[in-house]
Formats: structure tokens, C-alpha cells, sequence
């Protein structure tokens, strides 16, 4: 039997199978904090957003995802996802794993840790594979999801 933080997170990623940004982010905490290589200390809305952007441009996205784990006050999950990264075409199969803390019945901060050189290499190619793990790819990487997020968040 799963306790209600691991039930919470099996339905925010089972949401995600499904891209149901609005049902994932009804799991965050209106004060959510998220991180990950890319999309860094998104706070509040802006969390539930990028999920939006990304089940919205997601097309060919499969969500895997196990070993969910909770207690009163942390939890995490391994997920992995399979799609097209649309600025090359190229197929991309990305490794997370998760950290969550949780309050009042919702996730309240929520880190993504995944291999960014390997995930660049696949999504960029040779330019990847030369500079993911340059701090110049990560920064580049990380301002266009960023302004890709902002142009979405002007259009909702």
C-alpha cells in the first residue's frame, strides 16, 4: 500500500502519461519550487507551466515511471521519457531521478536530477556531444528554455 505523499506522486506522473499538465500541476503546493538542469527555482505558476508547455509540445512523449517512495516529508521517483526534441528532430531518451517535500497535502519543492551532457548529446547531436558539458551549452540551453517558457506563459 502507497502512503498519500507516494500516491501523490504516482498521480502526478501518471498525469504526465496522459499529458495532463493541469492535473500535475494540481499536486504542486501554490509556493512550489522546481529545479533541474535547465529550468532552474521556477516558483508557484511557473512550475505548473513548464508541464504545460512541455505535454503541450510533446507529441510523440512516453512517460515511464517507478520505485516511487514517500514519507511525511520527502519522497522521490525514477522516471524516464522518450520523445522528439522539436529545435533538431533528433529522439531523446532521458533518466530523472526525483526529490519531492511535500507540504499541506501537495508537493512543495520538486528537484529533477538528469545527465545533461548525455541528454545535449542526443538532443543536439555532435554539437552536444562536444559541448554538453561545457558550462556555455548548459547556459544556452537553460536561457532558451527559459524564453521558450515565457513566450508560452504570453500566449496562455
Amino acid at each position: 500500500m502507497m502512503n498519500a505523499n507516494e500516491e501523490l506522486v504516482a498521480r502526478f506522473y501518471s498525469a504526465f502519461q496522459r499529458k495532463d499538465a493541469d492535473a500535475m500541476a494540481a499536486c504542486y503546493h501554490p509556493e512550489v519550487t522546481f529545479s533541474d538542469p535547465v529550468f532552474q527555482n521556477l516558483h508557484g505558476e511557473h512550475a505548473g507551466n513548464m508541464w504545460r508547455m512541455l505535454c503541450a509540445r510533446g507529441a510523440d512523449l512516453v512517460v515511464e515511471f517507478r520505485e516511487v517512495q514517500g514519507t511525511d516529508q520527502n519522497g522521490s521517483a525514477h522516471w524516464e521519457a522518450w520523445y522528439t526534441f522539436g529545435a533538431t528532430g533528433r529522439k531523446v531518451h532521458n533518466v530523472i531521478d526525483s526529490a519531492f517535500e511535500f507540504r499541506d497535502g501537495k508537493i512543495i519543492k520538486h528537484t529533477d536530477r538528469f545527465d545533461f551532457p548525455k541528454w545535449a548529446a542526443q538532443a543536439l547531436g555532435l554539437s552536444g556531444r562536444l559541448l554538453g558539458r561545457t558550462s556555455f551549452l548548459l547556459s544556452k540551453v537553460r536561457s532558451t528554455g527559459m524564453k521558450a517558457l515565457a513566450e508560452f506563459e504570453s500566449r496562455m
